[in-house]
């Protein structure tokens, strides 16, 4: 009798975990937001030293934008209001938070069972922040990202206990 079946028969056998399209993709869109938030803390640290406001009339240039936008307007106003301490920290909560989601987004891509609890977990406790938000000031886009939260949250765990029984 082959080794391998011998181990089969004997239960023996290291059991291989299917391949989960769900969990690859949650990997994936969790590395795009923590690389594109990773380049806005890199953006927020190179504008430490410049006119915020000078900068964004320069891109609002280059993009050929209207600059009577009222949206423009809103931009320019609030880059007025920003001053260096504020650019500290948003750029060392975006690395924090790029970090989780990095670690995140490559853990579940290499399949591992430990991504899928770090998930759940960071993705849970950051929920209550996102309804207070959207309590706050009440977006569209808030309650899609909640939504998308929630559910790759409801997926991992029910993925999770699927794999516990």
């Amino acid at each position: 009798m082959s080794t391998t079946l011998a181990r089969a028969r004997s239960g023996k056998t290291k059991a291989k975990r299917p391949r989960a399209t769900g969990i690859l993709l949650i990997g994936i869109f969790k590395l795009v937001k923590g690389i594109l938030l990773l380049a806005v803390g890199v953006g927020a640290l190179k504008l430490l030293h410049r006119d915020l406001a000078a900068t964004i009339v320069y891109w609002v240039n280059v993009l050929r934008v209207d600059p009577d936008n009222r949206f423009i307007h809103r931009l320019v106003e609030r880059a007025f209001s920003v001053n260096p301490k504020q650019l500290k920290e948003l750029s060392a909560g975006t690395f924090f938070y790029a970090s989780l989601l990095l670690t995140e987004g490559v853990g579940l891509l290499m399949r591992k069972h430990w991504a899928e609890y770090f998930t759940v977990i960071t993705t849970t406790v950051l929920i209550p922040l996102e309804i207070y938000e959207i309590a706050r000031r009440f977006t569209f886009t808030r309650v899609a990202v909640l939504a998308v939260n929630v559910a790759i949250v409801w997926y991992l765990v029910r993925n999770l206990r699927r794999g516990s029984r």
